[in-house]
């Protein structure tokens, strides 16, 4: 394809996005190809000569899109939607047009700027101080390594990268059982070690890690000759939105020295609404947080939003700065791949500007909070449906139930068997999870697009299904 035709194939695929999303909810939300379907649809060599874009599109429509679980559909209650609101699609299509590598201020200084100015527009939004700034990284998942590296760093008074992990105490990091397993990973990738991970226990509504119980787990290890290092707190989980108490356990990594980080990957975006900061009490004595804008905000995947109390740890964790990526003669300028894990870094923070100029925080907040009120409003129309029982309560939009008829003898079996018919039959999506061991399903609300219709639809929907089990 020559540059002169692109503007007629932009329109058309333009065209076709924007019925996409006007029509996505007439779907089945969940992808209906069986496995090896798509692969075998793919011829199994390259072609040696070009094939024009009416064939290409062609096979788009007929091949792949048969293929895609629909994100984007007003009933997608599964697991936590990673939206694409349509000012950061456009956004997006003007940093793909464009194509810059922004890992450095001079590699396009504009990407640079706007993203700390972003960072510092969501930093207000959620009223953090002023102290905190922040980097936009690719997921939570990068967010949470860029943390345990830190705390290794430090634990290691920035050693560990120099001369690794032998011959060292242990490092021990805390964390509670309902954690993202990113955090698994994380620790592994560290090099600290799967066992060297300590799950403290939970307590109360809210699945939040036990203080008390913290504190012991840290006081034995230090009595048997291990290196506290680190505590993750969780704020939204996904299994069931378990939360921890920060400000109770904030206090004690502060006891003992610990560098401590915050994942809120879906629910940080709720607390741009001032009435859900109850959940994070003294946030701000926190040394990193990260939420994904990509999640529940709808900025278009991959946004996430890394704050740091004291930047300088991470970059003296993570910079390296050989002589070609040095910017010489220009004073106060900040390289933002010194505060990530890659080198090359995408342009994100266009969509940031684009979605928060389109709608306002408080078009942001009234979207969140309508989310939240609909999603109680199905939580309490299912509790009053007989057969049916709620097992952990609403956190924001989430909170999980079964199906527990009189008689019925295995009820791990019965609600799988009742989730997979409800994914098959394609009117909503919901996932599974296990609360205390037991088979539970999930439900969430969080489509950008998402309409009180579309939400109080799956009470009939899993009433139904359920009548035919």
């Amino acid at each position: 394809m020559k540059w002169d035709e692109f503007s007629g194939w932009g329109r058309r695929i333009a065209d076709w996005a924007q019925d996409y999303h006007l029509t996505v909810g007439d779907k089945p939300v969940r992808a209906r190809t069986e496995p090896g379907e798509v692969l075998n649809a793919l011829p199994a060599t390259p072609p040696e000569g070009g094939e024009g874009m009416e064939a290409i599109f062609a096979d788009f429509e007929e091949i792949v899109m048969p293929g895609i679980t629909h994100w984007q559909h007003p009933r997608f209650f599964a697991y936590f939607t990673s939206n694409a609101a349509a000012p950061s699609v456009l956004a997006e299509f003007l940093t793909s047009a464009i194509a810059p590598q922004c890992m450095l201020w001079q590699t396009s200084p504009a990407a640079t700027e706007m993203e700390t100015r972003m960072m510092d527009w969501l930093r207000q939004a959620l009223d953090l101080p002023k102290e905190f700034q922040g980097v936009i990284q690719d997921s939570a998942s990068s967010a949470t390594l860029a943390a345990v590296l830190t705390m290794r760093e430090k634990a290691l008074n920035w050693q560990g990268n120099q001369q690794g992990l032998f011959a060292q105490k242990p490092l021990r990091i805390y964390c509670s059982s309902e954690v993202h397993t990113s955090v698994d990973r994380a620790i592994w990738v560290a090099g600290i070690g799967q066992q060297n991970l300590v799950r403290v226990p939970i307590k109360g509504d809210w699945r939040g890690m036990d203080p008390a119980a913290l504190r012991q787990a840290i006081e034995a290890d230090i009595a048997a000759g291990m290196q506290p290092a680190g505590l993750i707190l969780c704020v939204g989980g996904t299994g069931t939105g378990a939360t921890d108490p920060v400000d109770e356990c904030l206090q004690i990594a502060e006891d003992y020295g610990l560098y401590s980080h915050i994942d809120a990957a879906w629910a940080g975006s709720a607390m741009i609404c001032p009435e859900y900061r109850h959940y994070w009490p003294g946030v701000e004595r926190a040394d990193s947080i990260v939420f994904n804008p990509h999640k529940w905000l709808g900025v278009q995947f991959d946004c996430s939003a890394h704050f740091l109390k004291n930047p300088d740890d991470l970059v003296q964790t993570l910079a390296i700065s050989p002589e070609y990526l040095k910017t010489h003669g220009k004073d106060g300028i900040i390289n933002y791949s010194e505060w990530s894990v890659p080198l090359g870094r995408r342009f994100r923070a266009l969509k940031i500007w684009f979605l928060i100029r389109t709608y306002g925080l408080e078009g942001l907040r009234q979207r969140l909070r309508n989310h939240i009120t609909w999603s109680e409003a199905l939580h309490d129309k299912l509790a009053a449906t007989p057969d049916f029982e709620i097992v952990t309560p609403p956190m924001w939009s989430l909170w999980t139930f079964r199906y527990a008829p009189k008689g019925a003898s295995d009820l791990d079996e019965l609600n799988l068997k009742l989730v997979n018919a409800i994914n098959d039959d394609g009117r909503i999506y919901l996932t599974q999870t296990r609360v205390d061991g037991d088979l539970v399903i999930r439900f969430q609300a969080g489509q950008f697009e998402t309409t009180q219709a579309d939400v109080m639809m799956a009470h009939g929907v899993i009433t139904e299904i359920a009548a035919t089990l």
